[in-house]
């Protein structure tokens, strides 16, 4: 569970309404038909945008911020030396029994190659097309995501308009004119909400999670290759540690650069 999901999420919501508990209009901040208005809206045009598939399992995705990700790149760094090592002492036919046991299917595939034999701009454009497959689905996830944001606002003002009409069709009740007017505004400050309080920050969450797991499938690639050229584990080692931020570069370089 992402913890840090959950504080933003909450922590958000906290203030927005402290901030109208202090000023004295946490009452009027809940208005059903404004929100039905507003998210209701807004989420059915995401159906004249994006297929039937997508617009419904939009909210599997949403669920995949408020999970924690680890992508193993340490592992994955010792994993290949590891590798690399087995490989120089004693050929590379010699991984293929290591390769059987990987949980990593990007990696198995790749290291299947090489004990295949098959010659390195081969291994590479294969995987690097896998890679880019892959971070064009999440790009697509996210755009749509994206695209709820920029539609949220839009129908909080359509909210607006339509409360406003309903106030300036009923002018005699002068006393009216005030609540009207608040109802009405509800809706833009869903539409605003709903932006940059839930869909903004969800797709920067999920962008950051699309990164972190190309890194590691680029470390994948490269350490992949490296195997495949016969290049000596401490170059393979020293590749890796590039890869890593120092604290963690600091935590097993004595581990994979050894003499």
């Amino acid at each position: 569970m992402d913890i840090a999901s959950w504080i933003g999420l909450f922590g958000g919501l906290f203030i927005v309404m402290f901030g109208a508990f202090l000023n004295g209009s946490l009452g009027g901040l809940v208005h059903i038909p404004s929100l039905f208005i507003t998210a209701g809206g807004s989420y059915l045009c995401l159906f004249l945008t994006y297929p039937l598939s997508y617009v419904i399992g939009i909210f599997g995705i949403i669920a995949r911020c408020f999970k924690t990700y680890d992508f193993g790149e340490k592992a994955l760094v010792q994993k290949l030396v590891s590798f690399s090592e087995k490989a120089r002492r004693e050929g590379i036919l010699a991984l293929e029994e290591e390769i059987q046991d990987l949980d990593e299917e990007f990696m198995r595939n790749g290291l299947r190659l090489v004990v295949d034999g098959t010659d390195g701009e081969v291994i590479r454009a294969l995987m690097e097309n896998e890679l880019n497959q892959m971070e064009g689905r999440h790009n697509n996830w996210i755009t749509l995501i994206n695209s709820w944001a920029t539609l949220a606002p839009g129908f909080g003002m359509l909210g607006t308009v339509i409360g406003l009409i309903g106030m300036l069709t009923n002018l005699e009740d002068k006393s009216s004119l005030g609540p009207n007017m608040a109802v009405a505004l509800v809706t833009t400050l869903y539409g605003s909400m709903m932006q940059n309080w839930l869909f903004i920050p969800m797709a920067g969450k999920l962008t950051f999670h699309n990164n972190m797991e190309a890194k590691a499938r680029e470390m994948i690639i490269e350490g992949v290759l490296s195997i495949q050229a016969g290049d000596n584990p401490r170059i393979l080692a020293q590749k890796m540690l590039t890869y890593l931020s120092p604290k963690d570069r600091r935590i097993i370089e004595s581990d994979v650069m050894k003499d």
